[in-house]
């Protein structure tokens, strides 16, 4: 599995960003998806994820969006009303539906997101 992430940029407080990740490589309907994040001198951290239903760490609820399109073999994480704790690399990956990110399989190159203040 292939998984090129994009959409990151630089954002003001409470400004909204859409990541997309494209996958390719094996029946994308199948896979279970999700985005990650690493801050700078952070360990890399669940934020969402989906295959029939989605899920969020806590810190994200409310704000962030999980979807994805089967036809377009993609995947979109939606971010309103960011904050600079939202700052980070995000990564999109395919794997099993767990948090911890040594057990996902696969994983796209990362997209910067910087929320400034």
């Amino acid at each position: 599995v292939q998984l090129q992430a994009s959409g990151g940029g630089l954002v003001q407080a409470g400004g909204s960003l859409r990541l997309s990740c494209a996958a390719s490589g094996r029946t994308f309907s199948s896979l279970n998806m999700g985005w990650f994040r690493q801050a700078l001198g952070k360990e890399r951290e669940f934020v969402a994820g989906i295959r029939w239903s989605s899920s969020y760490v806590d810190s994200v609820k409310g704000r962030f969006t999980i979807s994805r399109d089967n036809a377009k073999n993609t995947v979109y994480l939606q971010m309103n009303s960011l904050k600079p704790e939202d700052t980070a690399v995000y990564y999109c990956a395919a794997g099993p539906s767990e948090v911890i990110p040594a057990r996902w399989d696969y994983w796209g190159q990362g997209t910067l997101v910087t929320v400034s203040s």
